[in-house]
């Protein structure tokens, strides 16, 4: 996929890319990237290599539930809606794994998640990319040419390696949103985490557990923990009187499209955000209906039956928990009625959601003064100072310059397209030879 790295003085390759992180984001620039260079001359092709700080490739495994589906279509996977026609969609992996027939037979836009998954380790398995798992990028620093550009960086791993960079993408994912009240332990956790600590706990002595918060995650939570511990009571606390559906109707999911991302970006930033408000119900503290009805139906026959397990904590807030040896004491305030009761639970899993990963730990000096972001080109690249020719490109935490798919998987293909193209042609501007042509496979509207 690559070609020759360039040495330069400090006897360190160069990379035309460096990419930190290879999650699904990044694996879909390298796909773009390998598809490029299949199809251009030698001395147009990108070289990449891609800096993961786990050991082998890895989408939320300890979000893996039985039985959870995707709650994208999977047309939307690496490639499709960049290039339909690649040997890594969906399909093909389908086609591979020699269940094309039954999956159509199956009748389903939404895959389960395990399946998802297998599907990008596959993809991650098959492409020709440069990546050295288990190496953690500990700092990026710009190198200033004899006019005093900033034409490259120096992309320093965890192992004291280190790589010449002319492009950065940060692909360094989210990082877990936790209460300020809490201390993460072994009984109080993010769901992120959550197979794998719910599987570390010692013997249940209360037989117990209580779920923070009304979104996706927590609901599939709620329902794993009340199928699979029979005895134990669930009990689910959020904020709002009930769970609220998710609003994936057609219109409504428009707010994903890729010609979105055009159409936000280019928007006065009052509209943008409100537009943003408006939509949230598509994808934050929101559940899938069939999800609700279960619940509902589970939480109903349990009042007719007389044995109750499941309870929805509404309208109600965690004001304080407190770990003992043997379980951690839950305080829930009502916002209703102002009681606090106290629930002695064998754990508290903490559905919070997730925050960008912030920039200045890795960039430093080059980092924006605002996170998230503000100043974000349409190509994804961040707006630094004039003295900077090299380009930090972002795959993730630009959702307020270019919309809710920011964190999501609906527009990775078309993503990496852009941020390719733009890298092919900055590199063609600043003296280096290169094309872009609209029946190129990466290729977006921005190229033509």
């Amino acid at each position: 996929m690559n070609e020759s790295p360039e040495m330069v003085d400090t006897d360190l390759p160069v990379r035309d890319v460096v990419g930190v992180g290879f999650g699904p984001a990044n694996l879909a620039l390298a796909i773009a990237i390998e598809e490029h260079n299949a199809n251009c001359a030698p001395g147009e092709q990108i070289s990449a290599q891609f800096l993961e700080k786990q050991d082998r490739f890895g989408w939320h495994p300890g979000m893996l539930l039985d039985g959870a589906t995707m709650q994208i279509a999977f047309p939307k996977d690496l490639v499709t809606f960049r290039n339909p026609r690649s040997a890594y969609t969906f399909f093909n992996y389908l086609f591979e794994r020699g269940r094309l027939v039954d999956f159509v037979n199956h009748q389903t836009f939404f895959p389960t998640r395990h399946e998802f998954h297998d599907y990008l380790q596959w993809a991650a398995g098959r492409v020709g990319a440069d990546v050295r798992y288990g190496t953690a990028v500990e700092s990026v620093r710009g190198i200033r040419n004899s006019e005093g550009m900033i034409d490259r960086f120096e992309v320093r791993a965890s192992d004291g390696t280190a790589v010449i960079a002319r492009n950065v993408v940060m692909g360094a994912g989210l990082r877990e949103r936790i209460p300020e009240w809490a201390t993460p332990s072994m009984r109080c956790f993010h769901n992120h985490q959550f197979l794998f600590r719910i599987g570390e706990l010692p013997t249940l002595a209360h037989q117990r557990f209580a779920v923070l918060g009304a979104g996706q995650s927590a609901a599939e939570i709620v329902q794993y923990l009340h199928a699979n511990y029979p005895e134990a009571e669930v009990h689910s606390v959020f904020s709002r009187y009930g769970y609220s559906p998710a609003d994936d109707s057609p219109y409504a999911n428009r707010i994903f499209d890729p010609e979105a991302v055009d159409d936000l970006h280019g928007a006065p930033e009052v509209e943008r955000l409100r537009l943003l408000d408006v939509h949230r119900s598509t994808n934050y503290s929101v559940v899938d209906i069939e999800l609700i009805n279960e619940l509902y139906a589970k939480e109903y026959q349990e009042r007719v039956r007389g044995r109750r397990r499941l309870f929805m904590r509404r309208a109600s807030e965690i004001v304080s928990v407190e770990e003992g040896s043997d379980g951690i004491d839950v305080a829930v305030r009502s916002a209703v009625d102002g009681l606090t009761d106290t629930l002695a639970c064998d754990a508290l899993i903490l559905a919070t959601g997730f925050t960008p990963a912030p920039l200045e730990p890795l960039l430093g000096e080059l980092a924006p003064a605002v996170h998230p972001p503000r100043e974000v080109g349409r190509d994804y690249r961040l707006a630094v100072s004039p003295d900077v020719a090299a380009g930090i490109y972002l795959q993730g935490g630009t959702e307020k310059t270019h919309g809710i798919t920011s964190s999501l998987l609906s527009n990775v293909a078309v993503r990496a397209g852009e941020i390719l193209t733009s890298v092919v042609t900055r590199r063609g501007r600043i003296g280096t030879l290169a094309s872009v042509n609209a029946q190129d496979t990466y290729a977006t509207s921005e190229a033509r």
